[in-house]
Formats: C-alpha cells, structure tokens, sequence
C-alpha cells in the first residue's frame, strides 16, 4: 500500500533528557512551535492542543499515541481552523524518536500519512513547500543546546 509522509532529521548537540524536555515543556514549546503552548498530560489516549501563548486560538489538536521518555513521542494533529471534516480519519500522526549517538541526539519526526486524509495531495504539499518540519527542528536545536549549557 502506498503512504507519503515528511521526514526531517537533525542532530543536536544535548542529552536526549535535554532535549525530551525541550520537546515537552509548556514554557518551551512556544520557542519552537510558532508561538503555540502545548497543552496535555503526557498519557496516552490523552488530548494534546497546540494553543497561541499570545492570541490563545487553538491552532492544532489530536490524541497522544505513544510515549516513552526520552525516546519516543507520536500524537495525531488536525488544524480545526482548516475547512475539513473533524472526523480520525482526517487526523495525521506526528512521531518524533530520540536516538543518543555519543554526546548528541539524533532526532528523527515523520509526519502522515497524507495518502489516508481528505485532501492528502495539497496538504502534503503545503507542508513540503514550508520546509517540513526543518524549521521546528532547528528552533528545537538552538533551545536544547542553549539549556545543555
């Protein structure tokens, strides 16, 4: 079966606690994720909402899949300001996986899979021609490495 999924990487001079921790902390997450806190307990079948820290808008919400500190951590997302049906299937499934290589962390995010949603194609375009998720993962660098200070 086909699937399409973004896929960026970056490796970041930290522990993996530093940057779990980056990934996690509502103080953080509006450094990295275009100003929205994230909101959530951090348990499985748990909402997760990414909300503007200055405007208050709910831009992203979903469902934590899985979660292993440190390691792994995968949620569904859904832009409920978008004109599409708020239904799971319309739902995408972000997971980042932390890999410690020597002093550094190899960071690894996928984001789909658009071949499963309403109007996969252009969404999956118009994440690609942003960038991917290269510029969160770079906000997310410059912040881990800055605390591992």
């Amino acid at each position: 079966m086909d699937t399409l999924f973004t896929q960026d990487e970056i490796k970041i001079h930290a522990p993996a606690s530093t940057v779990w921790n980056t990934l996690t902390n509502p103080d953080l997450t509006p450094q990295y994720m275009f100003g929205c806190t994230v909101i959530t307990n951090w348990k499985v079948g748990d909402s997760i909402l990414w909300k503007g820290a200055e405007d208050g808008v709910l831009y992203v919400k979903g469902t934590i899949v899985a979660i292993e500190p440190e390691k792994n951590l995968s949620f569904t997302v859904f832009d409920p300001n978008a004109n599409y049906t708020d239904i799971p299937s319309n739902y995408l499934t972000v997971n980042y996986t932390l890999e410690t290589v020597g002093e550094d962390t190899l960071v690894k995010v996928t984001q789909g899979d658009y071949k499963k949603v309403e109007d996969g194609a252009k969404r999956y375009e118009d994440t690609m021609s942003q960038g991917g998720w290269s510029s969160v993962l770079e906000a997310i660098k410059k912040l881990a490495e800055k605390e591992d200070v």
